[in-house]
């Protein structure tokens, strides 16, 4: 069964997946782009950071144990520490399920935080929440 987009989807948002792991990357990849978003994938932190800041995508799908120079806590840190990407919704999505690791990456400016592994639909469903927020805070009365 196909999963369609609920009426009010802003279809066409896009959505960069920051995962290492390639099963897991395509598995968002697939779920998020059959609901009608567009995907960007990295699997670094420091190739999250290029590309949000030079095509800011509507939300960003953050693991936190990432290969390289920045991990998760750095790109979130670093993306809401500049003017294009800080009011981005990122969710964090990680193997990490102790009380500091939730804590650091709610310091670090997470919007939501999953661990793996996780509902497939509860992540569809918290990435919706958001999109639609998020376009009913930028709607002018």
């Amino acid at each position: 069964m196909p999963i369609a987009p609920p009426p009010s989807h802003p279809s066409g948002t896009k959505i960069l997946v920051c995962e290492d792991q390639d099963s897991i990357r395509r598995m968002i990849e697939t779920l998020v782009s059959a609901r009608g978003y567009q995907v960007e994938s990295v699997t670094t932190g420091a190739k999250a950071i290029d590309i949000a800041t030079v095509r800011p995508p509507g939300l960003v799908l953050l693991d936190l144990m990432l290969p390289g120079e920045f991990d998760g806590f750095e790109v979130c840190r670093r993306l809401r520490a500049e003017a294009a990407t800080a009011d981005i919704p990122i969710i964090v999505i990680s193997a990490l399920d102790d009380r500091t690791s939730r804590q650091r990456a709610a310091d670090a400016g997470a919007t939501a935080y999953y661990t793996k592994p996780f509902s497939p639909m509860a992540l569809l469903r918290e990435i919706d929440r958001i999109r639609e927020v998020s376009a009913a805070s930028t709607q002018t009365p």
